[in-house]
């Protein structure tokens, strides 16, 4: 009797992500967007607005998102890029200040006692900044030239507190894993976060490519160090606090996805880990709150369980297995198999099958749907990561868990400057830190995609304002 509850209640739950999932799909597919709505205001609000960049031995990438930003679109005279080199042991440091010493909008921060890990390198910005709203990207983005004014847009609204943007990644096509992360991606964005949007439920700031109100952020007390999912942790002060957060679907950045196993366990281990320090604080105030109707209760709490679900369906396996094996009458078992392969992947932040497969189709990027059944491959190395990452939050619940940064290779820069010299620029739109070998740069301007780039083809479409290149030797502190 006890079996049978237990694999009833895994069965149960399954079900309801399931459904979850299905009305997300739908929503993000047919219902009315509020994205229009942001579009309009996009360049006619423009606030006073800070940009925020960690970097910790970030060379081989930290140049191409600075020169980026100086071909963006938003006035610089309302605009401050605010670069803080993290106790970088390599040439971060020299590329950095070379950017503040010829525009007056870039000021470099040099940590040299700092290396505590992003959040406390954010922390650090937001003192030497002072801009109304505060954006953040993380060293190896590569934004559209038009973002600031997407990602402010929401901002009219006194309520708003948070934006996130859209996620891309680049180098699809550098391996096997690379292809798994863009449908993670796809279906994470383009159906998940912006179901949440049109459903006034809550989006989730994904750590870059997004911002905030400045007095908003400083009246929550900024990033916490403490928590390794630091993004997740903003995104539930802000909403007990009564705040809004909202998701721009049309504001595109583009990221080198992780390529090798190695990559992906690290960088989930960290998002699965820091993501259960973040049920571990706030689910219960969640669920004691008194301004949240039920739906959200239940949507808050589906949220911040993501990443105890697979931990939950290995156990419905094991049991079931051991049921079978001993020749135990397990009611439902016969049901297992089916609602297993049914529901293998639902884990929101791994992009579930049909939502994957629903945005790759609505993103034109039909060539990836044949990939879909290598999600199980995934699922099960993530069954493998969430347990392990609640095995260590048990045995040591308060410790340090410590942030490590993120190593880019940068070998994809070759490629990028490759294609613009081509003049084929124009063509396309952790804390365990995630190896990055620079490969996403190689797929930034490939002209050979041409049946997969609709709706990502504006990313240099738009005309750009002329960056003032006087030179300002005051752009630089150290601390």
């Amino acid at each position: 009797m006890i079996i049978d509850l237990i694999l009833l209640f895994v069965i149960a739950v399954m079900v309801a992500y399931m459904v979850r999932h299905y009305i997300f799909t739908f929503h993000a597919t047919f219902r009315p967007s509020l994205q229009k709505s942001y579009l309009q205001t996009a360049g006619i609000f423009e606030p006073r607005v800070s940009v925020l960049i960690p970097a910790h031995n970030e060379e081989r990438v930290i140049g191409n998102l600075l020169q980026r930003l100086t071909e963006t679109t938003y006035p610089k005279d309302k605009m401050e890029v605010v670069v803080v080199d993290d106790a970088s042991t390599d040439k971060t440091g020299e590329i950095v200040d070379k950017f503040a010493d010829a525009y007056p909008y870039i000021k470099a921060i040099h940590r040299k006692n700092g290396g505590n890990g992003k959040p406390d390198a954010l922390n650090t910005g937001l003192a030497f900044s002072n801009g109304e709203v505060v954006l953040t990207f993380d060293a190896d983005y590569y934004p559209q030239r038009d973002i600031i004014e997407k990602l402010v847009a929401p901002f009219i609204d006194p309520e708003v507190a948070a934006v996130q943007g859209r996620v891309t990644v680049l180098n699809e096509e550098d391996s096997f894993v690379s292809k798994i992360v863009t449908l993670d991606r796809i279906g994470g964005y383009r159906i998940d976060q912006l179901a949440r949007d049109n459903l006034i439920l809550t989006p989730q700031y994904g750590g870059t490519v997004g911002g905030f109100k400045r007095s908003v952020l400083e009246q929550v007390g900024g990033w916490d160090p403490n928590m390794l999912a630091e993004d997740t942790d903003l995104t539930c002060r802000f909403v007990l606090d009564g705040y809004q957060l909202r998701y721009v679907n049309d504001a595109e950045c583009y990221e080198e996805g992780v390529s090798n196993w190695r990559s992906f366990w690290s960088q989930r281990y960290r998002w699965a880990k820091g993501h259960m320090q973040v049920a571990f604080r706030y689910l219960g105030k969640f669920l004691r709150a008194k301004q949240f109707s039920f739906l959200e209760k239940l949507e808050m709490t589906m949220l911040l369980n993501i990443y105890f679900m697979p931990i939950l369906v290995l156990v419905g396996w094991t049991i079931g297995l051991l049921a079978y094996v001993f020749g135990v009458n397990v009611m439902l078992w016969q049901f297992m198999g089916a609602l297993s392969i049914i529901t293998y992947s639902t884990m929101g932040n791994f992009a579930p099958f049909f939502e994957a497969g629903t945005a790759a189709y609505l993103d034109d990027r039909k060539e990836l749907l044949w990939m879909l059944p290598a999600l199980m491959t995934s699922y099960f190395v993530t069954v493998l990561i969430c347990t392990k990452a609640l095995i260590a939050l048990l045995i040591n619940r308060k410790g340090d868990h410590s942030w490590v940064p993120t190593v880019h290779n940068g070998n994809g820069n070759n490629f990028l400057n490759n294609n613009k010299n081509n003049n084929r620029a124009n063509n396309r739109h952790g804390w365990n830190h995630t190896n990055h070998n620079g490969n996403g740069y190689r797929y930034l301007n490939n002209n050979n995609r041409n049946n997969s780039s609709n709706g990502r083809n504006h990313l240099n479409n738009h005309g750009g304002r002329n960056s003032n290149s006087n030179h300002n030797n005051n752009g630089r502190r150290v601390w």
